[in-house]
């Protein structure tokens, strides 16, 4: 596995050149766009009271009784298809842990997310909310989902997610808060940030891949780009669909796939892609080693795994959100460059 990918090798651009400033200014042809869910499964509920409910503030109560059959386990997808498609396969947008698709759309500053700027490439995106997420919807717990969701505070992101200096970093005052030197994390976001943030399950992962691979089996072949807790999802759901993922884009992954099934994944292409103030962080070492030396077994299976360091190859800065970055066009041009070298793109 190829540790370090020097940038050359995808004639990479670290600013938006002249060329992509102006086309980020023309219009969007589609010729469609849509929704759907998929996955899912019907669930029996059962030994609850029933009660009556008032609906609207001086309405007239109505009879609950919630006991009977429900949806549960469906996953959101919405789509766009460019009218000059020039992926040779769809390119699937998976979020990670607390998130939604939100993460990749307008930054929370109001740049363009990499939902646009791999549409402008021409590549059909579909981006999705996991299950129990945004649009996604819920399920009773525990009857349901075992356990029940967490939620984040304000200062957990900032002091996790390598975009502040560690713990005691964040500040209510936005003028107090301690940003890791050269952070790329745009400061003036911040705030927007976090209200995308939604709870989550540690208890819904096999929930989450069932709902994923059955996006697989509608959309695919495809090419998967996922970030963080979708780290086991993305290599799982390929283990078990191997014929139709060409590609896999793990964004700083915080879980991997099946060590058993490591020959699955002999066929299929993959990148890593890592921030900065890795080596500082308490936990992002171990995280980063376990990821690659998933990539070693993949590669020692005879497949093949680049994996990218940022900072090694000049792109410094970047949080664990690099899709929100300043310089998250630079690390969508990295991939899109990496997916023309592997001819994925027309």
């Amino acid at each position: 596995m190829r540790r370090h990918v020097l940038a050359a090798a995808f004639g990479l651009a670290c600013g938006l050149g002249a060329a992509q400033a102006q086309q980020a200014q023309e219009p969007i042809t589609l010729r469609g766009m849509g929704s759907f869910h998929v996955g899912g499964k019907l669930v029996e509920i059962s030994g609850r009271p029933v009660k009556d409910v008032v609906f609207t503030p001086g309405g007239t109560p109505a009879r609950v009784d919630p006991n009977g059959t429900y949806q549960t386990g469906q996953m959101y997808v919405q789509y766009f298809l460019p009218q000059n498609e020039k992926g040779s396969v769809p390119l699937l947008l998976w979020h990670g842990g607390g998130m939604t698709g939100v993460n990749y759309e307008t930054t929370p500053d109001g740049r363009q997310g990499w939902l646009e700027f791999f549409l402008r490439k021409g590549w059909s995106v579909y981006n999705s909310d996991a299950v129990e997420r945004g649009r996604s919807s819920w399920a009773m717990y525990p009857d349901v989902i075992p356990g029940e969701p967490l939620f984040l505070t304000t200062a957990n992101p900032f002091e996790r997610f390598r975009i502040g200096a560690g713990a005691g970093s964040y500040d209510s005052d936005p003028a107090k808060r301690k940003y890791l030197p050269g952070s790329q994390f745009p400061a003036e976001g911040y705030d927007n940030f976090v209200k995308q943030i939604v709870p989550r399950w540690t208890s819904t992962d096999q929930m989450i891949i069932d709902a994923y691979i059955a996006e697989v089996d509608k959309v695919c072949p495809c090419v998967i780009s996922f970030h963080s807790q979708s780290g086991q999802f993305g290599f799982k759901v390929a283990q078990a669909r191997p014929d139709k993922v060409k590609a896999l884009i793990a964004v700083e992954p915080a879980g991997i796939g099946d060590p058993a099934k490591v020959a699955a994944l002999k066929d299929i292409p993959v990148l890593m892609v890592f921030g900065d103030y890795i080596e500082q962080d308490a936990r992002w070492p171990t995280i980063r080693k376990t990821a690659t030396d998933f990539g070693d077994k993949i590669t020692a299976a005879g497949g093949s795994v680049d994996v990218v360091n940022l900072p090694a190859i000049g792109i410094t800065g970047n949080s664990h959100m690099l899709m929100m970055d300043k310089n998250n066009l630079a690390v969508a041009q990295l991939i899109q460059d990496w997916l023309a070298k592997k001819g994925l793109t027309k």
